[in-house]
């Protein structure tokens, strides 16, 4: 059985009701999956220390986190990102963020120390921290914590981010390592914060050709992010031959996201996950620690990540979701609750839906002629 890890403390993580990072997706998720019966024994993790964080983190920056946490923010938080729009301070920030963090390091260490071959950490996915900024709704970078915490047993981790933002922070934290590869599929970053993830943007030093970016177009669906992450995805980890993967599995490439603009449904999520698993299972001896991140819509969110839950504990996927659950939660959600696990099927009217499809693949294309020339 694929473990679980999750504490009620990831709930604390929260920067306001009105901010779209919300706790009340893993509420939804974690009452969905007992209300549907599937097992549920998840493992608590204990918060990050400043050790770990500081394998990653300066130590300034967690100072800074702590003095606004505790409601004293200096003159210069918002140089290290506090205070923002996308990162607002809110009492007890410090331990919120560290409990996520401790929970993808607890993860890491179940792949690395074994039995477990892949671990579902249900939060998390906090890309975009960086070493001195917090950034994009992410405090700490949990990611980044755990894959350094892999590296320092000896594994070469292969990052996957399939979140419609860009991994900039875990991009930045591990720019110049050749034993760790970052691959990221993002709407383009012309569009779309961060503003980053070019697909000249290939890493540095001793890790040039270990930074791989594929940049989509808007309105990107399903036929050509599958087969932009073909391209790239197979050959990049069958050059690279990690020991594990670490895979950011953010929902907001769903076309009902508010903030993005892909429009994946639901199905291609499942062809992404079990692909994910099939991958793992080639290139990594079907090592992968697997969390959350991004989603912006929490009915598309919810069912995303359930569909993932479903398919690392090997359980059919049901059509519909339990009726006392939606009675419950349908009320609270302005946009409504579906009452099925998979959107319905159906089009979309793209007119220039071949010159996107077009564009990915001669951008996908173009990145793996590239990157290339630095692995062979």
């Amino acid at each position: 059985m694929t473990p679980v890890v999750y504490h009620p403390a990831y709930l604390t993580y929260q920067f306001g009701e009105t901010h779209p990072f919300s706790p009340v997706r893993q509420e939804m998720l974690t009452s969905l999956i007992q209300a549907l019966g599937l097992p549920w024994a998840p493992t608590a993790p204990a918060p990050a220390t400043d050790a770990a964080l500081l394998r990653v983190h300066a130590a300034a920056l967690l100072d800074q986190v702590a003095a606004a946490s505790q409601g004293a923010a200096t003159a210069e938080a918002k140089r290290f990102g506090l205070g923002t729009m996308d990162v607002p301070v809110f009492a007890g920030m410090d331990e919120a963020a560290r409990w996520l963090v401790g929970g993808t390091l607890h993860a890491a260490h179940l792949v690395a120390d074994g039995p477990a071959r892949r671990v579902l950490q249900l939060g998390g996915g906090l890309h975009h921290a960086q070493r001195t900024l917090a950034s994009g709704f992410c405090v700490y970078n949990d990611l980044s914590v755990a894959i350094q915490a892999l590296r320092d047993r000896g594994l070469r981790v292969a990052y996957i981010d399939i979140d419609v933002h860009h991994g900039d922070g875990v991009q930045a934290l591990h720019y110049a390592d050749p034993d760790v590869l970052t691959i990221s599929l993002h709407e383009s970053g012309r569009y779309l914060f961060p503003g980053t993830g070019r697909v000249h943007e290939l890493g540095e030093g001793a890790g040039h050709g270990f930074s791989i970016n594929a940049p989509l177009e808007p309105r990107t669906g399903h036929d050509s992010f599958l087969a932009v992450f073909e391209t790239v995805v197979p050959e990049a980890l069958g050059w690279f031959r990690p020991d594990v993967l670490v895979i950011q599995c953010g929902a907001d490439a769903h076309y009902r996201d508010p903030l993005a603009d892909l429009i994946l449904t639901t199905h291609t999520y499942e062809v992404l996950f079990r692909r994910l698993l099939e991958v793992a299972d080639e290139h990594a001896s079907g090592r992968a620690l697997f969390t959350l991140g991004g989603g912006y819509d929490p009915d598309a969110a919810v069912r995303v990540w359930l569909i993932l839950y479903l398919l690392l504990h090997e359980q059919p996927l049901p059509r519909d979701l339990p009726e006392a659950w939606y009675e419950h939660w349908a009320p609270q959600l302005e946009d409504g609750l579906s009452r099925t696990l998979h959107d319905a099927r159906r089009t979309f009217e793209v007119d220039d839906a071949e010159a996107i499809d077009r564009h990915n693949r001669q951008v996908s294309q173009r990145l793996m002629e590239t990157a290339v020339r630095y692995w062979y």
